[in-house]
């Protein structure tokens, strides 16, 4: 009897302490079912549908959008100034080249302004600079320093006509240096706005975060967009005119030449100017 009792009591033990043990477990699970049921689901919120470049720059802060645009005009500026010198230097290349090539075959100045009587530009500008030199110098006796003052003349005239065909270079090597650290100001804005709406909300949803980052990417694209075709039209264009002032500088050394030639003839400058051609240029 003693024997059946005690079992009794341990199995009315056994059986409150695996209800008690149940109970633990299983209404914990409940209340989390019906709190996952009711609160809200990170990472399953309705994401923006429009994430197209445009679709970000209309939903973007106004900061973004101004550097965006920023970097828009830069580019366009980029490809603007590309076309233009492309045509400006192939032009003036083909100028030079003609002209010394027709100043090669002459023998002296004076036939060298009859034969560029026609001709505009660099070279003719050179060689009228040199007559205009010797007409000056009618009846001076030291060679040496006609020379030098022609050299003179012909130097400066090449360098006005390199800061010339310079010009609007300096824009591309402006944005090819600022572009990346401008589209990167707009990717720091937009992971600061990505944070504050993070903080605002009390949530990490992807909603409220990928705006944000997908403006700051945008941004970044743009400044690499408008700096690499800028450093790399530069860099042509250097190329370019560092050609064209070598074929100038070899014009300035023609008719130098034809300078030195004429002096060193009998009769090197004529006695009277009335015998150089017509139409000869005042002097500077």
């Amino acid at each position: 009897m003693r024997i059946g009792v005690w079992n009794r009591r341990f199995l009315r033990v056994a059986l409150a302490r695996t209800a008690a043990w149940v109970g633990a477990v299983v209404l914990p699970c409940s209340a989390l079912a019906q709190d996952i049921g009711t609160a809200p689901v990170i990472g399953t919120a309705a994401l923006p549908r429009d994430l197209s470049p445009w679709g970000m720059y209309l939903n973007a802060d106004a900061v973004v959008k101004a550097v965006l645009i920023g970097l828009a005009f830069a580019s366009l500026v980029t490809w603007t100034v590309w076309l233009a010198k492309t045509v400006e230097i192939i032009v003036a290349k083909r100028r030079v080249r003609a002209a010394a090539d027709l100043l090669a075959s002459v023998r002296s100045a004076a036939e060298g302004v009859q034969r560029l009587a026609d001709a505009e530009g660099e070279v003719r500008e050179l060689l009228d600079a040199a007559v205009t030199e010797l007409k000056l110098s009618d009846g001076a006796a030291e060679r040496e320093g006609i020379k030098e003052r022609v050299a003179s003349r012909l130097e400066r005239i090449e360098a006005r006509y390199a800061r010339r065909i310079l010009r609007g270079t300096g824009v591309l090597a402006t944005i090819g240096a600022t572009a990346p650290f401008i589209g990167l100001f707009g990717t720091v804005w937009g992971i600061m706005n990505s944070f504050i709406g993070i903080s605002k909300s009390q949530t990490t949803n992807l909603a409220v975060v990928a705006p944000g980052i997908a403006e700051a990417l945008l941004a970044t694209a743009f400044g690499l967009a408008a700096a690499i075709p800028a450093v790399v039209i530069y860099n042509v264009f250097a190329r370019s005119i560092a050609g064209y002032r070598a074929q100038l500088g070899d014009a300035s050394a023609e008719v130098l030449r034809l300078v030195s030639r004429d002096l060193d003839r009998p009769v090197a400058v004529p006695a009277s100017p009335a015998r150089w051609p017509a139409q000869l240029p005042a002097a500077e």
